[in-house]
C-alpha cells in the first residue's frame, strides 16, 4: 500500500492535443474537512488507509493541494440533452487531476467534483453542494454492492463556503472514481464540430486503453461501438431489474465504458409504477422508468451517428438491435433469477409481466416484493399470506402463485435451495430517497456524518439481512414529507 506521495500517475488522457481539454487549477475550499471516506475506494488505488488519519488528507481532495505527478484539467465534450443537441459542455465544476495506475496495470481517473470554475461552466459557479454529493457518493456505493457497473467515490471533503442553489447551501468536493470519464458526448463534440481526426484520435485512444481486443478486428471502429452497445444494454438492465432511475440520460452522462455516470435526480421506486419519474425536471417524463431502454436505444444511435465517420452504414445502422438484444436477453434472464426461475421457459415473460402488474395495481413496494418470494412454499398455499397480504387483489394474486407453483415444479425447485439464491439475487436493502435524506440532514445541520458511515457500510453488502438494520429495508411512511429530487439535486 502506498501514501498519498507514492501514487503512481500515467495521466494518458493530458497528453491528448489540447484541444480535447483545458488545463485549469481547482478553487480550493476554506477550512477544508473530511466529510466521509471510503475505504475500498482507497484499495482500488492502492491508497493505505491510514492516509486518512493526516491532518493534510482533505487538503489534497478539497483543492488545496496537489497530489505530486496529478495534472489536472477539464475535459471537454457536448450531448443531447433531453433530445435536443448541446454544442459544447464539458466538465463544468469537475477536474480530471489525474489518472493513477495501481500495481494490478489497472488505471483509475480521480474526478474531483465541486472544484470551481472551468472555461465551460457557463452560468454556474463550479461548485457541487453537500446534499447532491451525497447521494452520489452513497448511490455509487449502493450500485457496486448490487453488481451494476459504476463509477466509485473515494471521499466526501467540505468546508467555509456557502452555495447557492434554490437556497443557501454547504459546498461539498467529491473524488469520484471510474477507469475513464469518457462519455458519447466526448465523441459528439467532434463529429458536430466536423473534426473527423480528432474523432479518431479519441477513439484509437479508447480502444488502446480499454477495449485493445478491438484492435485485432477488422473495423476497430466497429468493434468499440459493438461492446459499447452491449455494455450499456446489460447495465440498463440491471437498472430495470433493482427499480432504478436515472433520472437525466443525455448523452454526456452516458459512459463510454458502460458505467452508471452522474448521480443527479436518480431514485430506487418504492410503490412500483412504470411511469415513475424521479427527476422533478422532467416535465414530460421523457427519462420515466419505463422509458429508460428506450431512451438507451436512442442514445446508442446517437453514438453510432457520431461515430459513422470511421464506420460502414451498416455498422451504424445495426449498433442499436445489438445494445436491444443485449438488453432483452439479460433483463429476462436477471427477472428469472429475482423470481428464483434457473431455466428460461416461454411462458416467463408473461410470468414477470403478471407480478409487475400484481405490484402495480396494488402500490406494493417493489424490493419488498420480490424479496418476500423466497418465503413462497409451493406445497403449503396457506403459508403464504405474508407474501399475499401485500396485494389488494388477494384473488389475483392466487390466480398467479398457482401459475408460480407450477412453473416453479417444471424445472423441479427446492424451496431451501431456491430461498438462498433468491437472496442472492433479491435485495434486502436500497438507497432509499428518505435514508439519503435523513444522511444529508444530520450533516447539514449539525455535522454529523455518521449517517454517511452507517449507510455506506450497510449498501456494501445489500443482500444479507444485517443485525438491527431491519428498519432500513421500510419504505418512507405515508406521512412522510415526499422529498423532490432534480437537476441541481
Amino acid at each position: 500500500m502506498r501514501t498519498l506521495e507514492e501514487l503512481t500517475f500515467d495521466n494518458t488522457y493530458a497528453r491528448l492535443p489540447d484541444v480535447f481539454y483545458e488545463r485549469v487549477q481547482p478553487t480550493p475550499f476554506p477550512s477544508p474537512r473530511l466529510v466521509s471516506f471510503n475505504p475500498a475506494a482507497a484499495e482500488l488505488i492502492d491508497l493505505d488507509l491510514n492516509e486518512v488519519a493526516r491532518n493534510d488528507f482533505a487538503e489534497y481532495f478539497s483543492g488545496a493541494r496537489l497530489l505530486q505527478g496529478s495534472d489536472p484539467i477539464a475535459m471537454l465534450y457536448s450531448g443531447h440533452q433531453f433530445g435536443h443537441y448541446v454544442s459544447q459542455l464539458g466538465d463544468g465544476r469537475a477536474i480530471l487531476l489525474g489518472e493513477i495506475r495501481n500495481q494490478k496495470g489497472e488505471t483509475w481517473d480521480l474526478h474531483l467534483k465541486g472544484a470551481g470554475l472551468t472555461r465551460f461552466s457557463r452560468d454556474g459557479d463550479g461548485r457541487a453542494v453537500l446534499r447532491s454529493t451525497i447521494r452520489e457518493y452513497l448511490c455509487g456505493e449502493a450500485m457496486h454492492g448490487l453488481g451494476i457497473p459504476t463509477t466509485r467515490s473515494l471521499c466526501i471533503t467540505s468546508g467555509d463556503e456557502t452555495v447557492y442553489r434554490e437556497s443557501s447551501e454547504s459546498g461539498a468536493m467529491l473524488v469520484r472514481m471510474a477507469p475513464s470519464h469518457v462519455r458519447f458526448g466526448s465523441f459528439e463534440v467532434f463529429f458536430y464540430r466536423r473534426q473527423h481526426e480528432n474523432l479518431k484520435i479519441l477513439a484509437d485512444h479508447i480502444i488502446q486503453q480499454h477495449f485493445p481486443h478491438a484492435t485485432e478486428a477488422e473495423n476497430p471502429y466497429a468493434r468499440l461501438l459493438h461492446d459499447v452497445a452491449i455494455r450499456t444494454g446489460h447495465m440498463i438492465a440491471q437498472w430495470q431489474v433493482v427499480g432504478w432511475s436515472h433520472g437525466v440520460m443525455n448523452t454526456d452522462n452516458m459512459s463510454i465504458l458502460g458505467l452508471t455516470l452522474d448521480y443527479g435526480p436518480y431514485g430506487f421506486m418504492e410503490q412500483f409504477n412504470p411511469e415513475f419519474i424521479c427527476n422533478h425536471s422532467d416535465h414530460q417524463g421523457r427519462y420515466s422508468f419505463q422509458n429508460q431502454p428506450d431512451v438507451g436505444y436512442w442514445n446508442i444511435r446517437a453514438l453510432a451517428h457520431a461515430l459513422s465517420p470511421l464506420l460502414e452504414q451498416t455498422h451504424v445502422d445495426g449498433a442499436p438491435e445489438i445494445y436491444e438484444q443485449a438488453f432483452t436477453e439479460r433483463y429476462s434472464e436477471l427477472m428469472n433469477a429475482k423470481l428464483g426461475l434457473t431455466e428460461q421457459h416461454a411462458q416467463d415473460d408473461a410470468l414477470r409481466k403478471g407480478f409487475l402488474n400484481l405490484m402495480h395495481s396494488s402500490r406494493a413496494d417493489y424490493t419488498n416484493a420480490f424479496r418476500s418470494l423466497r418465503d413462497f412454499h409451493q406445497d403449503s398455499p396457506n403459508d403464504n399470506a405474508t407474501i399475499r397480504d401485500q396485494f389488494i387483489h388477494r384473488d389475483a394474486f392466487d390466480d398467479w402463485a398457482e401459475r408460480y407453483r407450477e412453473r416453479l415444479q417444471d424445472e423441479k425447485s427446492e424451496d431451501e435451495k431456491r430461498k438462498i439464491w433468491m437472496d442472492s439475487t433479491n435485495p434486502k436493502y436500497v438507497l432509499r430517497n428518505h435514508l439519503a435524506q435523513k444522511a444529508i440532514e444530520q450533516a447539514e445541520e449539525h455535522q454529523d456524518y455518521s449517517e454517511i458511515d452507517r449507510l455506506l457500510n450497510l449498501l456494501t453488502d445489500p443482500f444479507t439481512d444485517q443485525p438491527g438494520m431491519d428498519a432500513y429495508a421500510n419504505p418512507a411512511t405515508a406521512d412522510s414529507t415526499p422529498i423532490v429530487v432534480s437537476c441541481s439535486s
